[in-house]
């Protein structure tokens, strides 16, 4: 397998920043903020044939309470995991007693570890790294990770350090990426994303603390369920607009929303003492703007009394109604109560979204919908629709040929989606529908002639005589 490199330090080293530059992506949050980091967060980077997987942590400060606690235990998670450590300290600040307190838990670990040097723009590579060598972890490697500076050489000194193997890596590479079904939990804070994830996995994947905001960042954590991959992400709670203060958290929303976008389903959780808030609708109603398949969970509904239940649903009848296409789960992520249900429910929106269409079936079922309702009448001509075949998938889309298509009205236009989505059978998805009109295949293509050539069929139509029929 390709190897793991866990990136660790205290707060406001860089970790984030390098994390970014292996990647070459911004999956993670970089802000001159202690602490913003909270969960592991793994990435895919590659030089030359030379794969590797990137893993992202909290900073270890040394005085954990509250959730520094559990951002410590992600970290220690990380570390036990992880094939290379890179231990990164501040050129700037120096040598500090956290890094000495770090470095103790590192050599207790029996991990491999290098020490990088990061910040050193400005300061120099031998005056920037001179004091850490009292760490004892050897040469040190010098960087400046928000400029480039010294990446390339600290990866081929990893590489020619601890010999990788690259075919190996770039195979198990290109194995990871094949089929993974991409499931975004999506909410508001502190609706139980974080630890419906661990229920999934079974492990502590990810921070869950009853604090809104815990996790600020979106994560993803391979999984596999029966001959499944599956990619889970999850994201921060989006809160309504006005409530949002921090920096922080306006570029964690801004994240969610990319999230939502690339993800294959989003499992919407609802908090249920709280019921369905305009904010779900308004986080639903962006998922199927964007076409993805959804799946709803109403979480803790453990701690409902059967009265509170009975409300509960009445009113999320009456405000989902929108949603009849999938199905709404009931569970508790704290206990596991009916969240082994919500991933069979996962796995066929997942189906729906990416169903393979042929154009016969298509047409044929355009045909019989047209046949029980006839589109409408436009200035006494009616409007034709001639064949169907499919435009696209997840969401599903139907294109659908005719005349006069552009004048077709919403209200039949819902009547076709809603005809299809009952037809095919989709579940947990929604269907476009897509009309393109008649095109004469001929037309601006009438033949060009110079006058000699007008004059020679001139003369030929004269010589031939008129045609049978005509005077």
């Amino acid at each position: 397998m390709k190897p793991v490199i866990a990136l660790v330090g205290r707060p406001n080293v860089g970790k984030s920043t390098l994390f970014n530059k292996l990647t070459r992506t911004m999956d993670a949050l970089v802000a001159d903020f202690p602490g913003l980091t909270r969960d592991r967060k793994y990435g895919a980077g590659k030089l030359g044939d030379f794969s590797y997987t990137v893993v992202d942590t909290g900073g270890l400060s040394g005085e954990e309470e509250g959730i520094d606690v559990h951002m410590a235990e992600q970290t220690r998670l990380a570390i036990d995991e992880a094939d290379v450590v890179l231990f990164l300290v501040d050129g700037r600040d120096g040598l500090s007693t956290v890094d000495e307190d770090i470095a103790k838990h590192l050599r207790r670990s029996e991990k491999k570890v290098s020490l990088v040097v990061n910040k050193i723009d400005g300061v120099g590579e031998e005056q920037a790294s001179a004091e850490f060598y009292a760490l004892g972890m050897g040469e040190p490697l010098c960087i400046a990770a928000s400029h480039n500076r010294g990446l390339t050489r600290m990866l081929e000194a990893l590489q020619a350090r601890y010999g990788f193997d690259d075919d190996e890596a770039a195979a198990a590479a290109s194995r990871e990426q094949d089929g993974r079904i991409r499931v975004g939990i999506i909410g508001r804070p502190n609706v139980g994303k974080s630890t419906l994830i661990n229920r999934l996995t079974g492990e502590a994947r990810v921070v869950a603390f009853d604090q809104p905001g815990t996790t600020r960042d979106t994560v993803e954590i391979p999984f596999r369920r029966g001959k499944r991959d599956y990619l889970l992400v999850d994201t921060a709670g989006v809160r309504r607009r006005g409530k949002i203060a921090e920096v922080v958290e306006k570029f964690s929303v801004i994240k969610t929303l990319k999230a939502i976008e690339e993800s294959h389903v989003c499992v919407l959780m609802v908090d249920a003492t709280e019921g369905v808030t305009d904010q779900d609708l308004s986080l639903t109603g962006y998922a199927m703007e964007k076409g993805r398949a959804i799946v709803l969970a109403i979480n803790k509904w453990d701690e409902l009394e059967p009265a509170q239940r009975d409300h509960v649903k009445v009113e999320l009848e009456r405000r989902t109604a929108f949603l009849s296409f999938t199905k709404t789960h009931f569970i508790s992520a704290l206990t596991g109560s009916g969240v082994d249900q919500l991933f069979r429910s996962i796995s066929r929106a997942f189906d729906s979204a990416t169903l393979d269409m042929s154009t016969p079936v298509l047409t044929r079922m355009l045909e019989h919908a047209v046949s029980v309702h006839q589109p409408p009448m436009i200035n006494g001509r009616r409007i034709r629709l001639r064949y169907a075949h499919q435009g696209g998938s997840n969401p599903p889309v139907i294109v659908i040929h005719g005349n006069q298509v552009e004048r077709v009205p919403a209200s039949y236009k819902r009547y076709l989606m809603n005809f299809y989505q009952k037809e095919l059978g989709l579940f947990g998805t929604p269907v476009r529908i897509s009309f393109s009109g008649k095109e004469n295949p001929f037309e601006n293509r009438r033949e060009k002639l110079t006058p000699l050539q007008k004059y020679k069929k001139q003369k030929e139509e004269k010589r031939r005589g008129p045609k049978p029929g005509k005077r």
